[in-house]
């Protein structure tokens, strides 16, 4: 599997994922630049993700909804704040409305997402800070870490099949 650590941290308001991946950083990059790619990998299995706006540049924004098992939608967007091809982008992650307007009754998290070159392929690190413990428990209860990993463990299949 992908992932190789998970560290909830309430002290320091961070949740930080570690994953390794078979492939090189620029075409684990790919996954993350292209909507389509990433809509393979976003969101656990029973979640498929859709993207409808991408645009992974600094003060690009990117929106996507993901579809429950029932049909339900959950929206989300990213606001980019930085990006340094294929190394890392920097975003705030937020949760929205049906028309992607910023839900403010939960928390944004400030992201960092960086590749780096292994013998096995590419380490990824994926790091989430939150304003306020409450709002790093609030995403911790709504199952973010088992989310994550299940979403994250596909990237590895979805790259191999896509060869």
């Amino acid at each position: 599997m992908p992932v190789t650590d998970v560290k909830p941290d309430l002290d320091n308001l961070t949740l930080t994922i570690t994953a390794e991946f078979a492939a090189p950083v620029e075409r684990v990059w790919q996954v993350y630049a292209d909507p389509r790619q990433l809509e393979k990998v976003w969101g656990p299995p029973t979640y498929p993700a859709t993207f409808v706006d991408h645009d992974l540049t600094p003060g690009g924004r990117v929106t996507y909804f993901m579809t429950g098992p029932e049909g339900e939608k959950f929206a989300g967007y990213w606001q980019v704040t930085a990006v340094d091809e294929p190394r890392s982008f920097e975003f705030d992650d937020g949760f929205a409305d049906e028309d992607f307007n910023p839900n403010p009754d939960l928390p944004v998290s400030r992201n960092v997402y960086s590749f780096t070159t292994i013998e096995s392929g590419t380490r990824a690190t994926y790091t989430s800070t939150f304003a306020s413990a409450e709002g790093l428990q609030t995403v911790l209860d709504m199952g973010v870490v088992e989310g994550s990993t299940l979403a994250i463990n596909q990237i590895d299949e979805f790259l191999a099949g896509a060869r």
